[in-house]
């Protein structure tokens, strides 16, 4: 039987499919058949002209799922990862597994707050359910502070502590002082000294120079000043060694960054140019003349400040933010961070910020007053300074 196009279905006994021979031409060489149509294969065919299997295909899962998770662990920036998920749909299903986002570097999710979106929400969401430790605590930044969804926020950090995430232990003792997310009762010093001490121990500078000065105040702690300044003493030591390490691995030249500059006593400040983040010195090392790169600015706190910052600087009516330029960290009720006890101009969420940013800038800038109130002319209250509350911070 043949078709339209004059095709011969294949016989009952089997056979192959021939072509239709219609039309002939003669050669010089004698005569050759012209076949009018080509060939059909199925999709599952294979010919001997057909190239050769995909050895791609040919790797398990588990193979590739350690190939990612040792370059997630490695990625400089978003994009490295974010380049691996584009490739192909196999890639993209594995690297969203938990053993590699368990391990993604903390690099991979430097969040800029103008491209904060909910694709980003999800995406540090499925890091911090995989286990990662420095999703958990950038994500429970951003929702206890930004989003204001103060339990899921503080449970992440909280998470991220169980995992001796010291940045999640500090940050979680400054809200056990302040009292954050609930009223100035809900303050519990004693706990913030023990999670200061456990971010202490695994090397957190700001966490050690905190306790350093609770034993100084007796803050939440008894009080003991030789104790306090050994570990104020500690930090600084601590804060230098993180720098030379830092210049060692950049290729710094150490004369560069430790230069002894002797300046006159009486200079109302001794380096002008570290009033800003921006600047080339430390400022806790400034007075023993060492100049060296300010600490880096940690992206979570970085992230708390773009977000405030285009919100015109204010979390809210009558709430502040803290006034060392590092930190990001936003009131989370009026009257909850401390003031300057000499101008009431600044305040700030710890005394490790105080201590930052009294070198950093505040010692040039502080005048005493004999009065002040709060941002909207009245007189401090709740627990504020004028009513003999604990709305002040001595400067040192």
């Amino acid at each position: 039987m043949r078709t339209r196009g004059g095709v011969c279905y294949p016989t009952v006994g089997g056979g192959d499919v021939c072509c239709q021979r219609k039309r002939k031409k003669e050669f010089s060489g004698g005569e050759r058949t012209v076949c009018r149509k080509r060939n059909r294969f199925s999709p599952g065919t294979t010919t001997t002209t057909s190239s050769a299997p995909d050895s791609f295909d040919a790797l398990p899962d588990d193979l590739l799922i350690l190939i990612l998770s040792k370059l997630s662990a490695t990625a400089n920036s978003p994009a490295d990862f974010i380049n691996v998920l584009i490739t192909c749909k196999r890639l993209n299903g594995l690297a969203l597994h938990s053993p590699v986002l368990s391990k993604a570097n903390p690099k991979t999710f430097i969040l800029k707050a103008k491209n904060w979106s909910e694709s980003a929400h999800r995406f540090l969401k499925l890091c911090a359910d995989a286990g990662n430790t420095e999703a958990c605590y950038t994500l429970g930044m951003i929702r206890f502070y930004c989003l204001q969804n103060r339990g899921s926020g503080a449970s992440l950090m909280a998470k991220a502590a169980i995992g001796s995430h010291a940045q999640a232990l500090y940050s979680l003792a400054v809200i056990q002082f302040n009292g954050s997310g609930g009223s100035k009762n809900d303050k519990d010093l004693r706990a913030g000294v023990a999670l200061c001490a456990r971010a202490a121990f695994l090397g957190h500078i700001d966490a050690l120079r905190e306790l350093g000065h609770c034993l100084q105040d007796g803050y939440g702690v008894r009080q003991n000043i030789t104790e306090g300044r050994r570990f104020l003493v500690q930090a600084n030591a601590r804060e230098l060694a993180a720098v030379l390490s830092s210049a060692a691995v950049s290729g710094v030249p150490m004369r560069q960054l430790l230069t002894w500059t002797p300046l006159p006593h009486p200079h109302p400040h001794p380096h002008p140019q570290l009033r800003h983040l921006t600047g080339t010195g430390c400022p806790l090392l400034s007075d023993f003349g060492c100049n060296v790169p300010a600490p880096e600015v940690h992206p979570a706190n970085r992230f708390l400040g773009e977000w405030f910052a285009a919100r015109d600087g204010s979390p809210g009516p009558g709430l502040r933010l803290c006034s060392h330029v590092g930190c990001g960290r936003p009131e989370t009720r009026r009257h909850e961070f401390r003031r300057c006890s000499v101008c009431g101009a600044v305040n700030y969420c710890s005394r490790a910020c105080q201590a930052l940013d009294w070198k950093l800038s505040h010692k040039a800038e502080c005048t005493a007053v004999e009065r002040w109130g709060d941002e909207e002319g009245e007189v401090a209250d709740d627990d504020g300074a004028a009513n003999g509350g604990d709305d002040v911070m001595a400067e040192s």
